[in-house]
């Protein structure tokens, strides 16, 4: 594992208002709200609610990767108006997943962190373009990558010039069942050591179990992550999107309560 690219303890700043900064390194991250945007009245509920409980960036997805084709794949151009509306109206910093390289400039406009999820983690063209923007980049790591792999990815997006890069632990596929991925918080201080790179964990995705959210956030912060990554939705029952992992209102509030940062 090389880390000659990356400079130690980068931290990297994401404006939050005209008059402060968040500093990855010195501030825990914790980035919450829906996984798909569904409307301007779903989102702004959502980004109010999880600021007001502590978070600190806005996650929405306009454009959705799905294993289907017949689920919902976002709202697309549309969703970027409303999170970009939203962010006015909060003031939160948002972030959202770019999927293809022809999307970047509407992207580019709205986004204070790009997202590159995990399906497109070795998408080495799109790895490349980002390299080459000013922004943040969240680098989600493979359905079934090694952290060398995840790591090599990093690299094609600084080899660039941008070492803007905050890694994300989502889990691996492995042989069990009853999670929909398998959480690998060894990852965390692994990534920290070779790479210096800030790391958040997005338990969300990890363990697709709503319940199992908390104690999984709770552990990644113990393990030393720089963050959390969790879905958030006012009714998680008929969201068109990732619905059984994402937290009700009150459980996000438990869960805040819970970390206390």
């Amino acid at each position: 594992m090389k880390k000659n690219l990356f400079d130690d303890n980068i931290r990297i700043e994401i404006n939050t208002d005209k008059n402060s900064k968040l500093i990855v390194k010195e501030n825990k991250l914790v980035m919450a709200g829906p996984c798909a945007i569904e409307s301007y009245e779903q989102l702004l509920e959502t980004a109010k609610f999880v600021k007001s409980k502590g978070a600190n960036i806005l996650r929405g997805g306009a454009y959705k990767p799905r294993t289907s084709p017949n689920s919902f794949q976002g709202l697309k151009e549309e969703g970027l108006e409303i999170l970009k509306a939203v962010k006015k109206e909060t003031g939160m910093p948002v972030i959202t997943e770019l999927m293809d390289a022809r999307e970047l400039d509407k992207l580019y406009e709205v986004a204070d962190i790009i997202q590159i999820g995990s399906r497109n983690m070795q998408n080495f063209s799109l790895l490349t373009e980002v390299g080459k923007q000013d922004k943040p980049v969240m680098l989600k790591r493979g359905l079934s990558s090694t952290i060398s792999e995840w790591i090599g990815a990093a690299e094609y997006i600084a080899i660039g010039g941008n070492q803007k890069i905050i890694m994300c632990e989502r889990g691996i596929r492995t042989y069990n069942d009853y999670t929909r991925n398998t959480l690998d918080l060894a990852a965390v201080p692994i990534i920290q050591k070779e790479t210096g790179l800030p790391i958040v964990v997005d338990p969300s995705h990890a363990t697709g179990v709503r319940y199992l959210v908390k104690p999984m956030s709770i552990a990644s912060l113990a393990a030393g992550a720089d963050g959390i990554m969790v879905e958030v939705h006012p009714d998680p029952i008929n969201a068109l999107s990732d619905g059984m992992q994402s937290l009700h209102f009150n459980e996000f509030e438990d869960l805040m309560n819970s970390i206390n940062l």
